[in-house]
């Protein structure tokens, strides 16, 4: 079989004995190889055959033909794909000797059975099963003595159009085990059996080599607990269906579907009964899942599925299916199993796996906070929810937040490409949207969390305490969201970087302001009015701020609310490097800044009003 088709077959993993033997490396294999058809050219027989095989009249190969497998042999042994092994097999028989046909046969535990494919010189194929329980079949014989055996008439493979052919079987034996036999049609293959013996030998090395190949690789790719793909293998299974969509030009859906409470039941029953729930749900998802489908354990309590070949209502029927047959099943001190459900399609949704699967998981969360209707869960597909609305908005700082390690800044980007082709950009979808650039800074980092949203509400109260007008205060808190949206640009390992900043990184650091403005407020007319607050809010008094060292009455008002707005609620909340400060002392390092940093009278208006403002 080819490479794609293992990848879409592999679709339900079994757990893999990890005694098993370890495979043989490339180069190991063709090293056995050579010693195989070494030590069988110096062997005594051969020898005295060697000058038989000259003779024309013989019925023995000639020397020729016998050299040339043995050569070509060595030349097969690195082929990484086993149907062009037994293709090449084949090729070299077909060049070497006068056979009708041959077949190989491969040992099946699960069925008790072998599994035997045989090929004519008509290049016609025809399979077959054998069960071990037929001791009277020639086959099974050979398979069980471990013996050659040779048979003057082919009844037992039932090929009618090649009546009164002679047979010669051979074990394969690898490792001292039988894993299967090798049938060639040759009226004189018991004068050539030796060199039959080196090609099955050969075929049961290089055959046993690749199925120890698939099991270790199974193995590496299969969650231990859930016998599904796990996410490395999932994500692998995922890319090769994406490229095999892309190429056929057809849908691909996947399925992410999140286990409710298992927090709770690992803290209240314990961890085995939450590994209880999780492997219950894996083997219903895996009994329940199309032919065809692939299902992996995607995180600890996340179970995904690739849907090949289905549309974004197809994949919400199956989904529904799932939903339903999980409900049905009730645990001891639990009761019915309950899951969040999303759905995401290529291309539709997405035509990159990693977005593809982010907008799964959005539409997961989304499920999550609708809960249930009549006992079932929502199935939410990413094609049926607004955006911006709140629920999608907070679902997507929810998969920001939990990778923002893997997005970088990509994502983000698009999301502001989005928000600049939006057509209606009245003044409460603007507050919308804005929230939603805020909600997608916060999340890249969990220590500031919130950050954007605490700031406006302080700059909010700020601005009433000095008695702005209401349109100002509201450009002040629309400000104070996005003051800090450059981030976007800002490189992970500078914005989470527990240590001081070196002089180059502080560099980068210090362009976030400009980022803002130039990335996402400047391109939007609706939002020029903000360009002052997102781009001054680190200026100083004293003209030692950034980014363009402005000095007393040149620093616009708003952008002097929002730096002690800024500058307080990083004082009071908790860094990776400190607990956050309680309400005295960050307001003692506000005064000793009033009049230097920030404007003298702002701070004394934000002292008094400062512990009211809570967290």
């Amino acid at each position: 079989m080819n490479k794609e088709k293992v990848v879409s077959d592999k679709n339900k993993p079994t757990a893999i004995n990890k005694a098993v033997t370890t495979p043989i490396s490339q180069e190991k294999l063709v090293s056995k190889v050579n010693e195989l058809t070494r030590s069988s050219s110096a062997s005594p027989v051969l020898s005295m055959q060697n000058a038989i095989f000259k003779s024309e009249t013989s019925n023995y190969l000639n020397y020729k033909n016998y050299k040339n497998i043995l050569e070509k042999l060595v030349e097969i042994s690195d082929t990484n794909d086993i149907t062009e092994f037994y293709n090449k097999i084949y090729s070299i028989i077909l060049e070497n000797v006068d056979s009708h046909f041959f077949a190989v046969g491969l040992y099946k535990e699960q069925s008790n059975c072998i599994n035997l494919r045989l090929q004519d010189k008509l290049e016609n194929t025809y399979s077959t099963k054998i069960f071990l329980k037929d001791t009277n079949n020639p086959i099974i014989q050979v398979f069980n003595s471990h013996k050659q055996l040779f048979v003057p008439k082919q009844d037992y493979l039932k090929l009618f159009y090649y009546k009164n052919c002679s047979t010669a079987i051979f074990p394969l034996i690898s490792a001292n085990k039988c894993i299967g036999v090798f049938i060639i049609e040759e009226p004189n293959a018991q004068q050539n059996a030796t060199v039959y013996n080196i090609i099955a030998r050969f075929i049961a090395l290089v055959t046993h080599n690749h199925e120890l190949t698939e099991k270790s690789e199974e193995y590496v790719n299969t969650d231990a607990l859930t016998l599904l793909y796990n996410h490395r293998g999932f994500q692998e299974i995922l890319s090769n269906e994406i490229k095999r969509a892309e190429t056929t030009q057809q849908k691909l859906s996947v399925i992410m579907m999140d286990i409710n409470n298992i927090t709770k039941i690992n803290r209240e029953l314990g961890h085995a009964k939450g590994d209880e729930v999780i492997k219950l749900v894996a083997e219903k998802v895996r009994q329940n899942v199309r032919k065809g489908d692939i299902a992996g354990r995607y995180g600890g309590d996340e179970i995904a599925v690739i849907l090949p070949n289905t549309s974004s209502e197809q994949a919400k029927y199956v989904a529904e299916y799932l939903t339903y047959s999980l409900s049905c099943c009730f645990i001891d001190n639990i009761g019915p199993i309950k899951v969040s459900v999303g759905v995401a399609t290529y291309p539709d949704c997405s035509d990159d796996k990693e977005k593809l699967l982010i907008l799964a998981e959005q539409a997961m969360y989304i499920s999550q906070a609708k809960g249930y209707k009549d006992g079932m869960s929502a199935i939410i597909s990413s094609k049926d929810f607004n955006f911006w609305d709140d629920v999608a908005l907070k679902s997507y700082a929810e998969v920001v937040t939990k990778r923002h390690t893997q997005l970088g800044i990509n994502f983000e980007d698009e999301l502001i490409a989005k928000f600049h082709n939006e057509d209606n950009m009245a003044e409460n979808k603007i507050w919308d949207i804005a929230r939603s650039l805020a909600s997608a800074i916060d999340a890249k980092d969990p220590y500031t969390k919130g950050h954007s949203t605490s700031v406006s509400k302080f700059s909010e109260a700020l601005a009433r305490a000095i008695n702005l007008p209401e349109k100002e205060i509201q450009k002040i808190v629309w400000g104070a969201l996005l003051h800090d949206v450059g981030k976007i640009g800002i490189p992970e390992n500078v914005l989470k970087k527990e240590g001081p900043l070196s002089d180059d990184e502080w560099k980068i650091m210090k362009r976030h302001p400009i980022i803002g403005v130039d990335k996402v407020l400047r391109p939007n007319a609706s939002l020029h009015n903000l360009i002052p607050i997102v781009k001054y809010h680190h200026e100083r008094i004293d003209g030692k701020g950034y980014p363009d060292s402005l000095r007393g009455e040149e620093i616009p008002l708003e952008a002097k609310i929002v730096a002690i707005a800024d500058t307080y609620h990083a004082l009071i909340s908790d860094r990776p490097y400190r607990k956050g400060m309680n309400i005295e002392k960050a307001v003692s390092i506000l005064e000793e800044g009033a009049g230097t940093q920030w404007d003298a009278d702002l701070v004394r208006t934000f002292i008094q009003i400062a512990p009211s403002l809570g967290v």
